[in-house]
């Protein structure tokens, strides 16, 4: 039986490519602060930090993979729950937009639970452990195979999530990394393929929750179980893919074929996202950035605001235009007016703004009624264009009076390739207060910087690194 061409392709991928781009280790390196500082910030919240730990009470590991900001030594399966639910939490790590939405830097909760859990046991057996350009290899590599499937393969029109990629991508790299063969590698990828994928459901009004939030986790630690499956010899399937009737294809994508969007390399991780300045759905950052240059000009204003026109692109309307009742923070930080009214009424957008405390004030849902959102075709054409990959948006405030603000556009978000020369100066900054709220001055003083040393951080070993964020 002939293997489906995916399933090789993924494969060579994972065990023949060769990294040589240093633009994509650069980015990577920055991707990997990025995601622990945005993990260790999430412990502040309550119902991020109730998942943190074993599963079973008392289901410790000792010599486990250690999950950041605790003191915690896991099993790598969970361990991978723990650290890609943290990274994700707040909606505040990378993202990748096209045709199918996403966050790559989900990738490293399996891959940063797998590379400790094997570095340990190599140390303990008298070998050498893995490094860290090891991890940030491998996350070269995942971001591209999530980022390439989602080029041109829309899980969301047919009512799947974007985590399934996580799990495709994070099966592939952990796979090799724990000693997997080609084979063994597409073995693994057959039974996660079979899987199938979540229903976005905890993603779309009326039941948008908190699920939405260790989703990612959850596909990271699936990964790395059907990864140790495939090592003690679990068979795999050859047309998981392409089976008719009863493969994926058939059955999931309306008997579309899943391919690759352009070959793989390193793609993705030299034009991935960085969420910067604010937690929010990345489809409304630059609309928060429009209403923040706004936030002077209408903060005394508010009650003589007749109509706020948003003008935006076809994805932020299919997922974030939303009126209506919000129920959690969940929803709320995917809701575009949600988010617009508190930049133009604080000025600024936060972690807590999305918590019950602030969508109490009543100002928000005033500024919400008066809003009115509207397509602008050639800022979804723009989304598309692999030259530009833009994510557009524009405010125009209109007063009681009849007078108007200018039309704020914003084509592109500070953590966008095109303005990498003044977002990632801001990557570290950001890295440093997420770290501060959990680690003294001095300990996050020198976590910045040792990692954000190229030279340095590639020439540490996976639990040299790791053991720098035990609390």
């Amino acid at each position: 039986m002939k293997t489906d061409r995916l399933l090789i392709d993924i494969a060579d991928y994972v065990t023949d490519y060769i990294v040589e781009s240093d633009e994509a280790y650069r980015i990577a390196q920055y991707v990997l602060m990025d995601s622990m500082g945005t993990a260790i910030l999430s412990l502040r919240f309550p119902e991020c930090a109730k998942h943190i730990g074993p599963i079973v009470p008392g289901a410790y590991l000792t010599g486990g993979a250690r999950v950041p900001g605790t003191r915690y030594e896991l099993d790598p399966v969970h361990a991978a729950f723990n650290i890609g639910c943290m990274i994700r939490w707040l909606d505040y790590n990378d993202t990748w937009l096209a045709a199918e939405w996403g966050h790559p830097s989900d990738n490293l909760g399996s891959i940063l639970a797998v590379s400790d859990y094997v570095s340990r046991c190599r140390i303990s057996e008298g070998k050498s452990p893995l490094t860290m350009k090891d991890v940030l290899t491998a996350a070269v590599k995942a971001h591209e195979i999530q980022g390439v499937l989602a080029l041109e393969n829309s899980l969301n029109r047919v009512g799947l999530d974007h985590v399934l990629f996580v799990k495709i991508a994070s099966t592939a790299v952990v796979t090799a990394i724990l000693g997997g063969t080609k084979e063994e590698i597409v073995n693994a990828l057959s039974n996660a393929w079979l899987d199938g994928g979540s229903l976005r459901t905890y993603r779309q009004a009326p039941n948008t929750g908190s699920r939405k939030s260790w989703a990612a986790g959850d596909a990271a630690s699936r990964a790395v179980r059907l990864a140790l499956m495939a090592l003690i010899g679990e068979m795999g399937y050859a047309t998981a893919l392409s089976a008719d009737k009863w493969g994926f294809q058939d059955v999931l994508c309306k008997g579309q074929e899943l391919k690759l969007g352009r070959p793989l390399g390193t793609y993705v991780m030299e034009n991935v996202l960085f969420k910067i300045s604010f937690p929010a759905e990345f489809h409304a950052q630059t609309a928060v950035e429009c209403a923040f240059a706004l936030h002077n000009t209408v903060k005394d204003r508010l009650d003589d605001i007749s109509r706020i026109t948003l003008t935006t692109h076809q994805s932020a309307i299919r997922i974030i235009d939303k009126k209506g009742p919000l129920t959690n923070p969940a929803d709320r930080d995917h809701c575009l007016q949600y988010m617009v009214a508190v930049a133009l009424i604080y000025g600024n957008l936060i972690a807590e703004h999305y918590e019950d405390e602030t969508a109490s004030d009543p100002r928000i849902d005033a500024l919400r009624e008066k809003m009115v959102v509207v397509e602008d075709k050639q800022y979804s054409e723009d989304y598309l264009n692999p030259d530009k990959r833009s994510i557009a948006n524009a405010i125009q405030i209109r007063f009681k009076d009849g007078t108007e603000t200018e039309k704020v556009v914003c084509e592109y978000p500070i953590g966008h390739r095109r303005r990498r020369y003044e977002g990632l100066p801001k990557v570290i900054e950001k890295c440093e207060a997420s770290l501060s709220t959990r680690f003294p001055r001095k300990r996050t003083a020198e976590i910045i910087r040792q990692t954000f040393d190229f030279n340095c951080l590639t020439g540490m070993t996976v639990p040299q690194f790791m053991s720098m964020f035990v609390i």
